[in-house]
């Protein structure tokens, strides 16, 4: 167990001037509000601030973060109040545990909004101080190091939030070090089979890598000092979850692994010897053609700075090697921590133009009304992994992996992404969906009459150039749904024996706008569009005594909800197994990109003349739907019909492989469908299963049953 003492003496070592009398006051504070409060382990709980402290002493972060990363849980978890902690520690203080507080008063639908919701404050609070991240991060990583205390249902949703968002924060932030730790917690959670199994490989062959490392250590420090490069040199397997998605993204089995053995050479000089010491490697072992990069001429968004190069070392065996500068390396494992000052609220970083993608992100949220898109656009904008182009000045400019010509257009600026027509990708001209490649080299063209079209979203990947081409498309449909609706309401009210002008000029149509649509006239006109109020009702808002011969069902019950557009009155109960606003009765059909399960997270949206389309709350297709024509809906408690839905098994190209894999899903009482195997020239196999299944609960029972069949390597759902 880590105590004040031990903090008290790390802190010092780096920060002789700290304030160590704030963080007495902190601890002492914490272990009495939290005296009697236990973990799920059944430890005291006063020592996860204690860990969390620790962490943040790791980042060599100042007093007052520490502070606030000891008192961090004190307003959520217990009767302390903020004007208690500004009173005791200081505004400073208070402001980063005030933006450390979780939202837990407001009601949200949905999981999903919650969790979007939290992290639209978190990035609101960063923009005044970049800590309260850095805390946050420091809370999750001791979570996730205890996170075998907690059910496995719940565990594995907060590694998988952890994946989703706080491993790609990490990276962006440059702190490598938490990076790699979080990623490997949460693969040991999420994949617990594949994780047994590679170590158990790992380990078959220990002592043999651990000699090799040493001797490769030996020969990279013997051939830099003899060149005059003061050098430390160090080896390590990488982790467990970098294995597996090698060998996910390649279809590789782990024998097929070579380079599992990565060395790091951290120098004593200026960023000329990298190169240096770099030429020296290369002359010492054949490179790998074509597994270099050069992050030190272009350093990552995050700041990050190194050379990786691939080589054929001793026996044969393939080796990373990682050469930087002693300031490249405590960037890299710092991050941004090492960069920040931190002279109270508002400071900025040293490097703005490292952080640029914050600012942007920061700027993009403010643009998102809708949480559940913010909470799809961050995670685009905090994916790892990104290409370098270049504009024909020579400019670079990062995107994100997969991006499109178009996205590099809005990468420029927003106005030209909305008016490309084309680009010259290398001097030739490529249609806009052009996937870019490293180092190529990207000409707009552009035309004052283009306009962002739905069909843009298929294919940018971006979050700039997604949430503009949303927001344009939306402002498109909404000006289309006004127009339709004031021309449907004219001719009701010419029916009607009223002229729908004067009824505006006079104002008469205010307040059963603001009843029906909270709004104005114009939102009246677009609810109207949407299908969201029927003209009828605001008709007789105006003529109580009108009858519409054209829609006799109204004589008896007027609709006034969206539901009623799609009642089946002869249908009291649902067949579909959904309920839409509470009720069964109404035409309801599955989305066929996501094809969502009972237990699926689900939302629906209306579709004039077929109903409502039922899609998984975090399906892409449903983010470019217009948000005015959502709705809420559930599964119903009793639905049993079992749906069909799709899995891929990746696995080792051996006899019975197939034959345990469905004698697996037949055991669990799943029917399959269909099936299709392909075999590959890397002696791997995918299985496609198609399978009937009654819910979400029973897929990812059958999925994980199948992990645990030696030989599988991955099991994945197959939406679409």
């Amino acid at each position: 167990m880590l105590r004040f003492n031990d903090i008290a003496d790390r802190v010092l070592e780096y920060n002789p001037e700290c304030d160590l009398p704030l963080l007495q006051r902190a601890y002492v504070f914490t272990a009495k509000v939290h005296d009697g409060q236990e973990r799920l382990s059944g430890e005291p709980y006063l020592i996860h601030p204690l860990e969390v402290a620790g962490i943040l002493v790791d980042m060599r972060l100042d007093d007052v973060t520490i502070a606030a990363g000891l008192l961090h849980d004190t307003v959520e978890d217990t009767l302390t109040s903020l004007d208690e902690i500004k009173r005791l520690f200081g505004e400073d203080v208070a402001f980063l545990v005030e933006g450390l507080t979780k939202i837990s008063k407001i009601q949200f639908r949905s999981a999903q909004e919650r969790q979007a919701e939290n992290f639209r404050k978190m990035l609101v609070a960063m923009s005044k101080d970049i800590r309260i991240l850095l805390i946050k991060l420091a809370d999750r990583l001791h979570n996730m190091r205890t996170l075998e205390h907690m059910a496995e249902p719940k565990a594995r949703g907060v590694a998988q939030e952890t994946v989703d968002i706080y491993v790609p924060l990490a990276h962006r932030l440059g702190i490598d070090w938490m990076r790699r730790e979080l990623e490997d917690l949460s693969f040991r959670t999420l994949k617990p089979a594949a994780a047994t199994e590679l170590e158990q490989k790992l380990r078959g062959r220990h002592r043999e890598r651990e000699q090799y490392i040493e001797e490769v250590r030996g020969l990279i420090q013997q051939r830099l000092g003899d060149a005059g490069l003061a050098c430390e040199v160090s080896g390590r397997l990488k982790e467990l979850a970098s294995i597996h998605a090698k060998m996910e993204a390649q279809s590789l089995s782990f024998d097929e692994i070579y380079d599992v053995i990565a060395f790091r050479v951290v120098i004593d000089g200026g960023a000329d010897s990298v190169y240096h010491a770099l030429g020296l490697v290369h002359a010492t072992w054949a490179p790998v053609p074509g597994r270099f990069k050069d992050y030190v001429a272009l350093p990552k968004p995050n700041g990050y700075q190194s050379l990786h190069t691939t080589v054929i070392g001793p026996y044969g065996e393939r080796m990373e090697v990682q050469i930087r500068t002693l300031d490249m390396h405590r960037g890299a494992e710092l991050g941004i921590a090492a960069h920040w000052r931190y002279k109270g609220r508002g400071g900025q970083p040293e490097d703005d133009a490292k952080f640029a993608w914050l600012r942007q992100l920061l700027e993009r949220q403010g643009e998102l009304n809708d949480p559940l898109e913010f909470l799809d656009v961050l995670k685009v904008d905090l994916f790892p992994d990104e290409v370098f182009v270049f504009t024909p000045r020579g400019d670079v400019v990062n995107l994100p992996k997969g991006a499109t010509a178009l996205d590099f257009a809005y990468g420029i600026h927003s106005e030209v992404g909305s008016h490309c027509t084309g680009a010259r990708v290398n001097g030739t001209m490529r249609p806009l969906s052009h996937p870019l490649a490293d180092g190529d080299t990207v000409e707009v063209m552009t035309s004052a009459s283009q306009e962002p079209k739905k069909d843009w979203l298929e294919f940018v990947v971006s979050g700039k150039a997604r949430s503009r081409i949303r927001h344009a498309v939306r402002l498109a449909e909404n000006a289309r749904s006004r127009e339709l609706g004031r021309s449907i309401l004219d001719r009701e009210f010419r029916k009607a024996g009223l002229s729908l002008a004067r009824l505006l000029e006079r104002g008469e149509l205010d307040e059963v706008a603001q009843k029906e649509a909270r709004g104005g006239v114009e939102d009246l006109f677009a609810a109207v569009g949407y299908g969201r109020v029927a003209p009828a009702g605001v008709v007789r808002s105006q003529r109580p005594d009108w009858k519409a011969e054209e829609a006799p069902e109204d004589k008896e019950r007027p609709p006034r909800k969206l539901r009623d557009l799609f009642r089946r009155e002869r249908e009291k109960t649902s067949r579909t197994g959904i309920l839409v606003d509470g009720h069964g009765d109404v035409l309801v059909r599955f989305g066929q990109c996501c094809a969502p399960l009972p237990g699926d997270d689900i939302i629906g949206f209306v579709t004039r003349g077929r109903g409502v389309t039922v899609h998984a709350r975090d399906c892409r297709v449903a983010f470019g739907l217009d948000p005015e024509r959502r709705i809420e809906v559930d599964w119903e408690e009793r639905a049993t019909a079992a749906r069909k839905t799709r899995i891929r098994v990746t696995s080792r190209d051996a006899p019975g492989l197939l034959a345990r894999v469905t004698k697996t899903i037949s055991g669990l009482g799943v029917n399959i469908s269909s099936a299709r195997i392909d075999t590959h020239e890397n002696t791997t196999a995918t299985q496609t299963f198609d399978l009937w299944v009654g819910d979400v609960t029973t897929l990812n029972a059958v999925m994980k049953e199948i992990e645990r069949v030696k030989g599988v390597l991955s099991v994945e759902r197959v939406r679409g």
